[in-house]
C-alpha cells in the first residue's frame, strides 16, 4: 500500500492533480512566444514580396530600347564578386515620352526661378508662395526596375551618351545576405528564450517544479545550535530529551516495544523559542533538519499544497532519520467546518494529505514531524488526536530562573561590565519573553556604543529595560506649562495612592516626560513573579488607576482626556472581577465570559450570551460599583494627603523624573521592605553570593487571554498607568 502510494505523487506532479494547471501555464507560453516568433520573419517576408511587386523585371534587349529612347531617368550599377561579365543594374525609367517632357518643363522653370531669386529674392518668394510650391520639383510617376545584363564597352558607352544620373555599389556576398536575413531573427529567438526561460526559474525551480517540496533542509554541523543554548524552558526540554534520545538511538525504544510520537505540537506566545527549541534538537541529535512555514503549501492552484506535502514527506524518508518542522501550522491546519464564506479547497486538500501523510508512513521510518504555533485554539480536531500530533508541549513566558538563564546566554555575545549582576536585570523583567530579553541586551550595547563607552553597564541595561518597556523618552516634543502642571498632579495621584494602599505593587518611577505615546507615566515593577491576584489586590488597582483623575478633580477643579486609558483599564479589570474571577458577592462565583478567544469564522458564526438581559443589566451595575467605589477612594485618600500631592507635584515639575526612593524621601514616608529574597529563586547552579542590588520588576504587559495558557502561568502586572 505504501508503494503506491509514494508513486502517485510523482503521476500527481507530472499532470497536475488531474486537471494539468502545472504544464498549461508554461505550454501556452511557449505557443504564444513560437507564434511571435515565427511572425515576425513572416511579415518582413510579405513586406518585402510587397515593395517587390512594384519592381520590374526588364530584359536586356527592353532596357537598351528605353536607354535609346532617353526614358532611363537613373541607372545604379551593382558590381558583383564573382568575376563573370554578368552584372545587375537597377533604377527608374519614365513609362513614356509625355511624362518624361512635362519633367523636363518643370525642372527647367525651377532652375529659371532658383536663378531669379538670386536677383531678386523677394519676387522670387512671392512666385513660390503664390504658385504654392515648396522649391522642389514633384517627379512624375516612375517605374523602378532591375535587369540582368552582360556588360560590355558598348553597353557601357550607351549609358554614359543617354542617361545622366548613374551610380556604382558593391554587391553582399551570398553569406553575408543570409547573415543580414537570418542574424535578427535569431537574436530575437535568444532574445525571447532567455525571457521565458527566467519566467519558468521564477516559480521555483523551475514551472514543472511547481508540486516539489519547499523545505529547506538544514545539513549538521552549520551553525549547530544545541539543548545548551537554550534556556528558560526547562520541561519542554526535558520532553524533547526523548526525541534527541529516539533519534540517537531508535533500537533503544523499540526494545521493548515503545513507539515514538509521531507528531510534537509547540504552543506558546510569540517569541517563546519554538522555532530556536526545533533548531536545537536537530544539532543535538545530529540528523537532517527540514524546515517550512504552513503558508508555503498554499498556493492559487488546488492540489500544490498537498503535493508539497506528499513530496516533503518522501524526501525526509530519503534523510532518514529526520525532522520535520513546520512553523505556524495553524495557516493550513485550521478547522474544516465551513463558517462564513464556505470552505478553502486548497487549504482543505493540503490539510488532507498531512493528516494522511502522518497517520500513514511506517514506524521506523524516522520522520518526525514537530510543528509550532501560538492559535492552538483553530485547529483542526483531527490534526490534534493521538497518533499525530501525540504529545504537546506548552513553551510558556520564563521565570525568574528562565531570564536569567536567557539572560547570560545572550549577555555572552557582548562586552559586558564585570561588575553587573544579572540577577538584578531578571528580577526586573517578568513577563519577558526570550525574544525580549535578546533586544534588552542588545538595545543596552547599542545605548553603551552611543555614549562612547568600552563596556556595557548596569545603567545602560537599566535604560534600554525601560525604553523596551515604556518606549523612548520624546524630550524633543513642546509641552506648555499648563499641560506640564496636569500631568505633574495626574501622575502624581496614581503615585501617592499607590503608596497609600497596601495591597499594591511597588513604585519604581514617575516622570512627566513624554515616552512612546503617553504624556507622563508612573511605573510599577513587582518584586518578584505574580501568580495570582487577589480580590484586595485588584481593587486597590482600581482606586491607583483612578488617582490620577480624582487629583485633577480635586486640585484643578476640572477633568481631561488624559484619564481615557485608565478608565478602560478599570473597567476591563472590574469586568474580569465580576464576570470571570467570581469575585462579586451579588453575582456569585459564576462565569459569564464563556469562551475568551475571538470569533473564529472557520467554525463560529455568532456567539451568544449565556445570560439573560436583566443578568445583563445586574453585571453592568456591579461592574459600575466597583469603579465607583474605587474613585470615592482616591478621592478620598488624596483629601487627607493633599499637602503631600501639592509637594510631589511641584517636584514633578522640578526633576521631571524621580525613582521611588526619591519620593519616597521627598514626602518623608516610610519605604515598604522589600520581600525576602534568596539565591534559591535562582535555582540550586547559581552562584551563592547574595544579591543586594536593586529589585526590579515587570513589563507592563497585558495578560494573554489563552485557552492553552496554564493556571500557573506568572500573571504580568497591570500597565503603567499614563
Amino acid at each position: 500500500m505504501s508503494d503506491k502510494r509514494t508513486k502517485e505523487p510523482r503521476r500527481h506532479d507530472m499532470d497536475g492533480g488531474g486537471g494539468g494547471p502545472f504544464l498549461r501555464p508554461p505550454v501556452k507560453m511557449l505557443l504564444l512566444w513560437a507564434v511571435v516568433i515565427f511572425a515576425i520573419p513572416l511579415f518582413l517576408v510579405l513586406f518585402n514580396g510587397r515593395e517587390s511587386t512594384q519592381l520590374r523585371e526588364l530584359r536586356q534587349s527592353d532596357f537598351e530600347d528605353l536607354l535609346k529612347r532617353h526614358l532611363i531617368q537613373k541607372v545604379i550599377i551593382e558590381e558583383q564578386q564573382s568575376s563573370g561579365a554578368m552584372i545587375v543594374l537597377e533604377g527608374t525609367y519614365w513609362p513614356s515620352e509625355d511624362m518624361r517632357n512635362t519633367w523636363q518643363k518643370r525642372n527647367g522653370a525651377l532652375q529659371k526661378r532658383n536663378q531669379t531669386a538670386q536677383t531678386d529674392g523677394k519676387t522670387a518668394a512671392k512666385d513660390v508662395a503664390k504658385d504654392g510650391k515648396s522649391g522642389f520639383v514633384q517627379e512624375p510617376m516612375v517605374i523602378r526596375f532591375k535587369c540582368r545584363v552582360v556588360y560590355s564597352d558598348i553597353l557601357d558607352q550607351m549609358i554614359r551618351e543617354y542617361c545622366t544620373v548613374r551610380e556604382t555599389r558593391f554587391s553582399n556576398g551570398l553569406w553575408t545576405n543570409i547573415m543580414i536575413s537570418v542574424l535578427p531573427i535569431l537574436l530575437m529567438v535568444g532574445l525571447f528564450y532567455f525571457i521565458f526561460a527566467r519566467q519558468m526559474r521564477g516559480a521555483g525551480n523551475g514551472a514543472l517544479q511547481f508540486g516539489k517540496s519547499r523545505a529547506r533542509m538544514l545539513v549538521p554541523g552549520k551553525d549547530k545550535l544545541t539543548l545548551k543554548d537554550v534556556a528558560g524552558i526547562d520541561e519542554a526540554k526535558e520532553e524533547m530529551q526523548e526525541i534527541v534520545d529516539f533519534l540517537k538511538d531508535p533500537a533503544k525504544f523499540r526494545r521493548l516495544g515503545g513507539k515514538i510520537p509521531r507528531g510534537v505540537l509547540m504552543v506558546g506566545p510569540p517569541g517563546t523559542g519554538k522555532t530556536l527549541l526545533a533548531k536545537a534538537i536537530a544539532g543535538e541529535a545530529d540528523v537532517p533538519f527540514f524546515s517550512i512555514s504552513g503558508s508555503d503549501f498554499v498556493e492559487m492552484f488546488v492540489g500544490v499544497g498537498a503535493s508539497r506535502v506528499r513530496d516533503m514527506f518522501e524526501e525526509g524518508k530519503k534523510h532518514s532519520p529526520c525532522l520535520i518542522f513546520i512553523d505556524e501550522i495553524d495557516a493550513v491546519g485550521r478547522s474544516r467546518f465551513s463558517g462564513i464564506g464556505g470552505g478553502h479547497d486548497e487549504r482543505e486538500q493540503t490539510l488532507n494529505a498531512l493528516l494522511v501523510e502522518m497517520d500513514g508512513f511506517e514506524v521506523n521510518s524516522g520522520v518526525i514531524v514537530i510543528a509550532a504555533t501560538n492559535r492552538p485554539d483553530v485547529l483542526d480536531p483531527a490534526l490534534l488526536r493521538p497518533g499525530r500530533f501525540d504529545r504537546q508541549i506548552v513553551i510558556d513566558l520564563p521565570d525568574l530562573r528562565g531570564r536569567l538563564g536567557i539572560l547570560k546566554i545572550h549577555a555572552a555575545k557582548i562586552k559586558l561590565d564585570p561588575s553587573v549582576d544579572l540577577k538584578v536585570i531578571a528580577r526586573g523583567t517578568t513577563g519577558f519573553s526570550g525574544a525580549d530579553l535578546a533586544n534588552l541586551i542588545n538595545e543596552a550595547a547599542l545605548i553603551a556604543t552611543r555614549g562612547g563607552k568600552e563596556t556595557v553597564g548596569l545603567d545602560d541595561l537599566e535604560a534600554a529595560r525601560d525604553k523596551v518597556c515604556f518606549g523612548k523618552e520624546r524630550r524633543s516634543r513642546k509641552v506648555t506649562e499648563k499641560d506640564r502642571k496636569l500631568t505633574a498632579y495626574h501622575e502624581g495621584g496614581h503615585a501617592l495612592v499607590n503608596m497609600l494602599c497596601e495591597h499594591t505593587i511597588p513604585l519604581h518611577k514617575i516622570t512627566i516626560i513624554p515616552r512612546g505615546q503617553a504624556g507622563g507615566m508612573t511605573m510599577f515593577l513587582p518584586e518578584q513573579d505574580i501568580y495570582h491576584r487577589s480580590y484586595n489586590e485588584l481593587r486597590d488597582s482600581i482606586a491607583v488607576g483612578l488617582g490620577g483623575r480624582a487629583a485633577e478633580e480635586l486640585v484643578l477643579d476640572d477633568i481631561s482626556t488624559g484619564a481615557s486609558g485608565d478608565i478602560r483599564q478599570v473597567t476591563e479589570t472590574a469586568k474580569k472581577m465580576v464576570c470571570q474571577y467570581g469575585m462579586s458577592r451579588r453575582m456569585g462565583p459564576v462565569n459569564y465570559i464563556g469562551r475568551e478567544e475571538h470569533i473564529f469564522l472557520g467554525r463560529d458564526i455568532t456567539r451568544s450570551e449565556d445570560f439573560s438581559p436583566e443578568t445583563a443589566r445586574e453585571i453592568d451595575l456591579e461592574i459600575r460599583g466597583l469603579v465607583e467605589e474605587g474613585q470615592k477612594r482616591a478621592i478620598s485618600l488624596l483629601k487627607d494627603n493633599l499637602d503631600k500631592l501639592h509637594k510631589l507635584a511641584e517636584a514633578l515639575l522640578e526633576r521631571e523624573t524621580m525613582t521611588a526612593k526619591e519620593v519616597y524621601d521627598l514626602l518623608e514616608m516610610e519605604m515598604p521592605e522589600h520581600a525576602a529574597e534568596s539565591d534559591d529563586d535562582f535555582g540550586p547552579d547559581d552562584s551563592a553570593t547574595k544579591d543586594d542590588g536593586p529589585k526590579m520588576a515587570a513589563p507592563p504587559l497585558e495578560p494573554e487571554d489563552n485557552p492553552s495558557t496554564p493556571s500557573d502561568r506568572p500573571n504580568p502586572p497591570p500597565p503603567p498607568i499614563h
